[in-house]
């Protein structure tokens, strides 16, 4: 969908002025928490890389082993992250075994009405959600030439009214239904049987930001057994067209 054709600011905050959410979370109408039925034999693997005080770091030995074993992956990327790591974005979004997508522009949980979630504040109004969608989304499609096709807040929360926001911008939005590394908190023999239990079919969150963290470890124990037992990984855009 070309720029032009997405909502403004104002023509945003006036459509949603009086509406009012129904539903709150990870899970709301508008998420995307498992792959289309076409695609379930696959896993679909996605890593969150939040920025700021979510941590700029970049986990390379954990985009070694996705190469390793030419495993592809969809990257979602703060803006505050991007510019903290402009040679890696490039090498990053240069790779066909990866897809980049859109984690927001300040990392917070969208809400029209001010809703916070794991201590991170939320956007307060429609406007601020269009702000935290739109202002990455610019970023990333001047970098990229294209715009992403998918979104997920920081910290996966949303409002009913804040996901047809997105849809508005002409982002979809990524849930999960496999937290492998609990926002890269989870030690690697956690991140392992967390990754290993993913049923196919599934979305897998996990964090690319933090390599002091017990993912990269985690995955490179999880992935030969699961490839060795035929699981297959792909992309978020390779399963919704």
């Amino acid at each position: 969908m070309p720029d032009t054709a997405l909502p403004a600011r104002a023509a945003v905050a006036a459509r949603y002025a009086d509406a009012a959410p129904t539903a709150w979370g990870l899970d709301v109408p508008g998420v995307l928490g498992t792959l289309p039925e076409a695609a379930a034999p696959a896993i679909a693997l996605t890593f969150d890389a939040c920025g700021g005080s979510g941590g700029s770091g970049y986990d390379a030995a954990l985009v070694d082993t996705l190469r390793a074993h030419g495993v592809p992956a969809t990257l979602f990327l703060n803006a505050r992250w991007i510019d903290a790591n402009p040679a890696v974005f490039d090498d990053l979004a240069a790779d066909p075994l990866f897809e980049i997508a859109n984690h927001g522009t300040a990392h917070r949980p969208l809400s029209v009405v001010g809703r916070s979630a794991y201590g991170i504040a939320g956007t307060r109004d429609p406007a601020g959600v269009h702000d935290e969608i739109a202002g990455n989304l610019a970023k990333l499609t001047a970098l990229l030439g294209h715009p992403p096709r998918f979104f997920r807040s920081g910290t996966a929360h949303y409002d009913d009214v804040a996901t047809r926001i997105a849809a508005d911008l002409g982002q979809r939005i990524a849930g999960f239904s496999t937290n492998a590394d609990g926002g890269a908190t989870l030690p690697a023999a956690q991140v392992q049987r967390e990754l290993a239990g993913a049923e196919p079919g599934g979305i897998v969150i996990a964090h690319m930001n933090r390599p002091a963290s017990g993912t990269a470890r985690g995955v490179a124990a999880a992935l030969p057994a699961l490839l060795a037992a035929g699981r297959t990984f792909i992309r978020l855009s390779d399963a919704f067209r």
